[in-house]
Formats: structure tokens, C-alpha cells, sequence
């Protein structure tokens, strides 16, 4: 189980693209969201504090709020509307795999920690890699379909949102209960989604099979299942082993998106996907 819980934690995470592509086919993005974390808190809530009992009135709770405003509010909320505006699930997912070195470049900037040469050389070599899968023709005026400057910019916002949401939860989120964390990065993330869906959506939703299934999914198994293999990978030493695999998650969430969108990628696609994958492999087993 340990030796195989990083991939599936891997491989589920993944599908959080998976599901956003089903769930914006149904409601607008920040609808969907602020439902989705509603009844994660709503699920959550009455489990801490059944039996955890945790004193939410520290400062280290206030920021874990702010973190999921950065790592749940500002990087899903992206995600979701660059899918939501054609993105392609699978290259979403290329394109935040980036944040590694995202995080290596705000953590050097705002913590001072050290960053190596050859890193920096990796992070150069995937940015050419995505640069391949959205231009395959090395034309930056011939962009694939769901490809465009809102999309690209917000794809990006979703990397900066997730990276800077890792480091300020490093410096400022040292020693709370992760199960608590977690809750106050969702009440942190669900208060904006909930502001941006009144002031920009209509709310409407078309309630389906297709939707609740998704709904469903993200909440039960990414947003509650997800925790608990990720405490559980904590708790037995693994979360490395899980770090060193994150690289993988384009490469499912590509799959996913063949097998269910017949989101299709051609040869130079496909080579700069690997060229990314394989760069963000080698820089996650680095040492700065």
C-alpha cells in the first residue's frame, strides 16, 4: 500500500482536470467551485470539530485561509475558467505542472532559498516543451483551438495562484493540525468563489447525471479522499516519493482527456509534452 499510494494519489489528482472539464459543461465556473467547496465544508466542519475539537481563533488558521484563497480559490478558480473557455483539460494540466519552478523562483525571491543553475536550465527546457504543444507549427498567431490570450493568461494566473499559495503555506502554516489546515483553506478559498460567481454568473445550473457525478467526485474523493491519502502518505513517510511523481500528472490527465474528450495531440505535441514532463521529472529529483 505505501509503495503504491503516491501513484494513486498521482492518478486521482489528475482527474481534478478531468472533472472540471465535466462540471463547466453543466455550470459556470465559479458556481461550480463554490458549491463544490460548500459541500466539502459542509462534509468537513462537523468532523473536526466532532473529533479534533481544534481552536480555530489562532493566527496560523487565518492564514491557512489565506492559502486557499491562493492554492484553491485562485489556482482552481483559473483552471476552471480557462477550461470553461476551451482549454484543453490535458494541457491545462501541462501547463501547472510548471509549478515547481514557479515555487523554486518565488521561494528564492521571498525566502532566500537557493535555487541551482541547472534547475533554472530544466524550468527553460519545459517552458519550450509547452511552448510546442500550444504553437505546434512555431507560429505564435496559429494557436490550437481553446488556445487564446484569456485562457493562456489565466492558466498562468492558476501556476502563480498554487506557487504562491505553497511558500506563503511554508512560511506561515507551520504546526497546524493538516486536517484543520485543510478546513480553513477551503472557508479561505469558498468566500471569493462565492463573490466572483454573484458579481460575474448567473448561478444557473443544469443539473444532470453527468454534473453530480463530477460534483460528486471532486468533493468525495479529491477534496476529502485526496486529504486523508495525503495524511496518510505524511504519516508513513511518502510524501516524497509523492512529490517525485507529481511530474506524471500531464501525462494522466492527457490520457483521461484521449479517452473521454478525444482531446488529441499530434507528433510535435506529443514531443513537447514528453520534453516538458521530462524536465519538470528531472528538476523535481534535484538538489538546489
Amino acid at each position: 500500500m505505501i509503495r503504491s499510494a503516491p501513484l494513486i494519489f498521482v492518478v486521482l489528482w489528475s482527474t481534478g482536470f478531468i472533472g472540471a472539464k465535466y462540471g463547466t459543461n453543466h455550470a459556470e465556473p465559479f458556481t461550480f467551485l463554490a458549491l463544490r467547496f460548500g459541500l466539502t465544508l459542509a462534509i468537513l466542519l462537523p468532523a473536526i470539530f466532532i473529533f479534533l475539537k481544534p481552536d480555530v481563533r489562532g493566527r496560523q488558521f487565518l492564514h491557512s485561509m489565506v492559502s486557499g484563497f491562493l492554492v484553491h480559490g485562485l489556482y482552481l478558480g483559473a483552471v476552471f475558467f480557462a477550461i470553461d473557455r476551451g482549454m484543453p483539460a490535458g494541457i491545462s494540466a501541462l501547463i501547472v505542472s510548471l509549478q515547481p519552478f514557479v515555487t523554486a523562483l518565488i521561494a528564492w525571491f521571498m525566502l532566500g532559498e537557493r535555487i541551482s543553475l541547472l534547475k533554472i536550465v530544466c524550468f527553460l527546457v519545459a517552458l519550450f516543451g509547452v511552448f510546442l504543444v500550444l504553437f505546434p507549427d512555431l507560429d505564435l498567431g496559429a494557436a490550437i483551438p481553446g488556445v487564446n490570450q484569456v485562457t493562456l493568461v489565466a492558466s498562468f494566473v492558476a501556476v502563480i495562484g498554487i506557487s504562491l499559495g505553497a511558500v506563503y503555506q511554508k512560511r506561515y502554516v507551520t504546526s497546524l493540525d493538516l486536517a484543520v489546515s485543510t478546513t480553513g483553506q477551503f472557508i479561505g478559498a469558498v468566500i471569493p468563489l462565492l463573490v466572483l460567481a454573484w458579481v460575474l454568473e448567473t448561478g444557473e445550473i443544469n443539473w444532470n447525471g453527468e454534473l453530480i457525478f463530477a460534483m460528486l467526485w471532486l468533493v468525495l474523493v479529491l477534496s476529502i479522499g485526496t486529504v486523508a491519502l495525503l495524511m496518510y502518505l505524511i504519516r508513513s513517510g511518502s510524501a516524497a516519493a509523492t512529490a517525485s511523481l507529481f511530474f506524471l500528472v500531464p501525462v494522466s490527465a492527457a490520457l483521461f482527456a484521449w479517452v473521454l474528450f478525444d482531446e488529441q495531440l499530434g507528433p510535435v505535441q506529443i514531443a513537447g509534452g514528453l520534453l516538458a514532463v521530462l524536465a519538470v521529472g528531472l528538476a523535481s529529483r534535484l538538489r538546489d
